[in-house]
């Protein structure tokens, strides 16, 4: 919790401000544990040929993308 709590304070910014955004639930859900909100991009290829070791999305989050062009979509950008 530190390091998000401490990551919203240099940003100066709300945890509820902030969109914390990464392939693993285990990061998002810490996150989430503090405020934030998040999203989970799917990155098959990121841990190497074994896979991720926790592919299947958490439905707590409040995006879900294959792409970071979808992620943009999704923000309005």
């Amino acid at each position: 919790p530190e390091a998000y709590q401490t990551a919203a304070r240099w940003l100066a910014l709300a945890p509820h401000e902030i969109l914390m955004v990464a392939c693993h639930n285990f990061d998002l859900m810490a996150a989430r544990a503090v405020g934030y909100h998040s999203a989970f991009i799917r990155r098959p290829t990121e841990w190497g040929p074994s896979g991720p070791p926790d592919p299947v999305p958490n439905p707590a989050h409040d995006i879900v993308v294959d792409t970071f062009f979808d992620l943009a979509q999704q923000l309005g950008v």
